[in-house]
């Protein structure tokens, strides 16, 4: 495999290459083109109607007919494969439609339809995938129960193998199962003798399959929302989903492409949201001029591009990861469902990041531009109202937020465990560094004070990193329980990520563009470097502070000041220059 393409995780102890990192500014005529037939579905089509229950199914079948549903899924199973990069473009403007609509579509090619293409049988792909690329059968995924949320094996539900061996009996409920009220197929998981956790697939005609009411939901109104239950469901042994005993490995492999979908839709909504804030701000005039003259409005246009800006580096910069791994593992001979697997799998780190980031973005744009809206932002004839309640969500489904930031730093734990990651040489390298005199020296190359800044975030990630490993080796604690522990380390991993990226494509920009694009992008990249080492200073003295103390405290303390040297910027001038561009092209403009 190319040495150039890095692992997971890997970002946390070398430098990426900006020269071969693909960026949205990378983007072909036909990748742009494609992206500009979804973007007149969802203004069509989506933006009217995709927020009604009644017409999901409607939806989903046009999307079939522009060839959407079957995106990750070879010809022969009736799809319509496309690369990562075109992917990342068409789930960026569905993030522009309705967060119902995505969430049924979401339901349906990720959850509902990767089951079957990672871990059926050759008989069940032939047999389902062609409908579900169609349209013509709408799929469900059924995990969560009353008693388990997060502890996703923990669910009760149980399945029972008949005497002549010829099927399973399904007994079991199920909660807040997306697309319940229209799937014709259900990836349901139960127990099956107690205690081996296992995936089958069901058909929704099944007898005694039941389904509660539609639930009323915060957000995501319009999307089919409903209890599933199962009472001595007969179910073919062929329908069981890879090996009897291993659904946990489905259950966890489809979530990880979920989340970086999730955040590469959670981008695009906030691009269309801030848009939205910048044209009410220029036509809302207050005290005899435009609201987006004032420096407080004009913050919070400025700051929502900072953060987008970055999302959308971070998410170009995974899809360009997940390309370069399944090309090089169909090269090696593995067929596409196990290149796609496999990479997933892969960057289940950088994965999750980019789902936190996404979420994360989009409720502040939207709750910014709610406050850009004022008393209108509150009413329910503006769409500021219907997108603050559906974007409430995205912290929750596809793994809580708390739940990913504790996986970010326990996926690289174990992979420096198992041989995978070396961790703990750059850790104690790192340690050593504190106690000599600091390097000066810049990187050569463009952006060199960005470049050692990356470097020097790096660093002091692996420091308290180290430290936090430390700590647990002298015995007091099983760091893998210190959950706010492990939430600074992942919060300082995803600052990382983030302004890698964004220096990434900035570098790139540089060698694609004119001068005056790039000091656009410039302040972008200068502001969020700022902001990233205020929160990287808060998190690593949070961490420190919590297990050490005396002079071990002191020295690691005076580690933070080493590794946080960016520049002082004037971010109100910066940012107000951001917000000149936002206002004088009435919307998102980067």
């Amino acid at each position: 495999m190319e040495s150039n393409i890095l692992k997971g995780g890997e970002f946390l102890l070398r430098d990426s290459d900006y020269k071969t990192n693909f960026i949205p500014e990378d983007l072909s005529d036909e990748q742009r083109m494609m992206g500009e037939a979804v973007r007149d579905f969802v203004e069509g089509e989506v933006v009217p109607g995709g927020y009604k229950l009644e017409n999901q199914v409607a939806l989903l079948e046009k999307a079939a007919q522009l060839g959407m549903l079957g995106l990750h899924i070879p010809e022969r199973y009736g799809g319509s494969p496309a690369d990562q990069y075109s992917i990342c473009r068409v789930l960026e403007e569905l993030g522009k439609g309705d967060a119902s609509f995505n969430t049924s579509f979401a339901a349906h090619t990720g959850i509902g339809m990767l089951p079957i293409f990672y871990f059926g049988t050759e008989a069940l792909r032939q047999a389902y995938l062609p409908g579900m690329c169609n349209g013509s059968i709408k799929a469900s995924y059924c995990l969560t129960e009353p008693g388990s949320g997060s502890d996703a094996l923990a669910a009760k539900s149980l399945a029972v193998l008949s005497a002549d061996g010829t099927h399973y009996l399904l007994n079991g409920q199920k909660i807040w199962i997306t697309n319940a009220g229209f799937a014709d197929l259900f990836i349901v998981f139960a127990q099956v003798d107690g205690n081996q956790f296992t995936g089958f697939l069901v058909n929704g005609n099944a007898e005694g399959i039941s389904l509660g009411e539609e639930e009323h939901k915060l957000g995501i109104q319009g999307s089919s929302t409903r209890q599933v239950f199962f009472d001595n469901v007969r179910v073919p042994v062929e329908h069981v989903l890879g090996k009897v005993g291993f659904g946990h490995q489905i259950a966890f492999n489809v979530l990880n492409i979920g989340r970086y979908k999730l955040g590469v839709l959670t981008m695009g909504g906030a691009k269309k949201v801030l848009s939205q804030a910048v044209a009410y701000a220029n036509q809302r005039v207050q005290f005899g001029k435009p609201i987006s003259n004032y420096g407080a409005i004009r913050y919070k246009l400025a700051e929502s591009a900072v953060r987008i800006f970055a999302t959308e580096s971070a998410a170009y910069r995974i899809a360009d990861l997940l390309e370069d791994r399944q090309r090089a593992l169909l090269a090696e001979g593995r067929d596409e469902a196990t290149a796609m697997l496999e990479a997933a799998r892969e960057y289940a780190v950088e994965c999750a990041i980019l789902k936190v980031a996404g979420s994360e973005l989009i409720d502040y744009v939207v709750d910014e531009a709610v406050q850009v809206h004022g008393g209108n932002g509150f009413s329910e004839e503006y769409p500021l109202a219907r997108a603050y309640r559906d974007a409430r969500i995205n912290r929750i489904y596809e793994g809580t937020n708390e739940i990913n930031r504790l996986l970010i730093f326990n996926m690289l734990l174990k992979k420096a465990l198992g041989g995978e990651l070396d961790l703990t040489g750059p850790a104690w390298e790192v340690q050593k560094e504190l106690t000599g005199l600091p390097a000066n020296a810049f990187p050569e190359g463009p952006y060199p004070l960005e470049s050692r800044t990356v470097s020097e975030f790096r660093k002091l990630v692996l420091l308290v990193a180290g430290a936090a490993v430390k700590y647990q080796l002298d015995g007091k604690h099983d760091l893998r329980e210190q959950q706010e522990i492990l939430i600074n380390l992942s919060d300082m991993t995803i600052d990382l990520f983030l302004a890698e990226s964004v220096l990434m494509r900035i570098k790139k920009i540089g060698e694609l563009q004119d001068d005056v694009q790039k000091a656009n992008v410039e302040n972008l990249m200068k502001v969020f470097f700022w902001s990233a080492q205020q929160r990287m200073i808060v998190h690593a003295q949070d961490a420190l502070c919590s297990f050490s103390s005396g002079d071990e405290l002191r020295i690691l303390l005076l580690g933070i000041k080493r590794f946080t040297r960016y520049e002082p910027i004037n971010p109100k001038q910066l940012r107000d220059a951001i917000a000149g561009r936002l206002v004088q092209a009435n919307a998102y403009c980067f």
